[in-house]
């Protein structure tokens, strides 16, 4: 298996990050059924996430996928929603351009 390649830049510019303070990245530790994940979060907190509506039946979230999740107000220390998933090319870009670490 070779590396994935990007097929063209376009794909680099759609790359969403986090626009809030609430907002932050997280990878996905564990499929636990139906719409939740578990992911950890870079704050070091392992939460269950929530896949949104919008999201649930366009993309397929899997196992170790870099994602962008946001803690719930009232459950922060436990839940949160996950609003974005980053594909492999979108990854390794975040991580040549220090958004998050390369051990991540």
């Amino acid at each position: 298996m070779g590396k994935r390649q990007i097929k063209n830049e376009s794909a680099l510019k759609k790359i969403k990050l986090p626009e809030t303070q609430e907002e932050m990245f997280g990878r996905v530790i564990k499929m636990m059924g139906g719409e939740n994940v578990m992911v950890k979060c870079s704050d070091n907190i392992a939460r269950r996430g929530r896949i949104r509506g919008k999201l649930k039946r366009r993309v397929w979230i899997r196992d170790n996928d870099v994602v962008i999740i946001a803690p719930w107000e009232f459950g922060k220390e436990q839940r949160g929603d996950i609003l974005w998933r980053y594909t492999l090319p979108q990854v390794d870009w975040l991580k040549q351009n220090k958004y998050i670490p390369l051990d991540f």
